[in-house]
């Protein structure tokens, strides 16, 4: 068996890292805390504190200005993307609440990046199969419903182009993913794992970051 070299994450490690990556924005802060305070018992599906600043530097990193974003629960995620695209960028959000996107729509606005983000309620494979076909997109966040990861990367891949980045937040699943009994989500997540690792098209890494975070470039 492998060993691992990762450093166990103590609540002390955690805080010296995060004080050690880029500052959270003021409208990032808020929302970020607006979250946890208004749906505490679903907080857990945004995106971890570190992931804005690390998204915004892979978009900064590829050049990105058309992005894709699938499941943006209040928006924290879309907006750490959104302040690093250039002004004439483009980030389509895809996600069926009114009610929890209310909150990432004013924290766009107020962060002055609105008008960069396309905000489109409706069932993400619907928002997908009716964009451009050939490759166009030049990086993906797919951070929702965990049964549907396979059919959204199938519907992402097409669109990347040469060099183009698809990232997708937990696919460790709490760490589940390691059981060949896994059910539900964690069993979803396996497959998507796998279904990645055969895929010629796209070159990825699987990394323990958060909740486990995969990064895969279009070949």
């Amino acid at each position: 068996m492998a060993e691992s070299k990762s450093a166990p994450i103590t609540p002390e490690l955690y805080d010296y890292v995060l004080a050690h990556n880029p500052p959270l924005s003021p409208e990032q802060r808020n929302l970020v805390e607006l979250t946890h305070r208004k749906f505490p018992d679903s907080a857990g599906m945004q995106s971890a504190e570190e992931q804005g600043p690390l998204l915004a530097f892979l978009v900064r990193l590829i050049g990105a200005r058309r992005v894709v974003e699938v499941g943006t629960f209040t928006g924290y995620s879309a907006l750490s993307m959104a302040q690093a695209l250039p002004d004439d960028g483009t980030l389509i959000a895809c996600d069926i609440s009114e009610e929890w996107t209310a909150y990432g729509r004013e924290a766009w606005a107020r962060a002055g990046v609105a008008d960069r983000i396309d905000l489109r309620i409706a069932p993400a494979l619907e928002t997908l199969r009716a964009m451009p076909a050939e490759p166009h997109l030049d990086l993906a966040y797919i951070d929702a419903d965990k049964d549907g990861y396979i059919a959204y990367w199938e519907e992402l891949v097409p669109r990347m182009r040469p060099g183009g980045l698809i990232v997708v937040d937990n696919v460790l699943f709490h760490g589940e993913v390691a059981d060949p009994a896994a059910t539900g989500s964690a069993r979803a997540i396996r497959a998507f794992n796998d279904h990645v690792a055969a895929d010629r098209r796209m070159e990825a890494v699987l990394l323990t970051v958060a909740d486990g975070l995969t990064l895969a470039r279009k070949r």
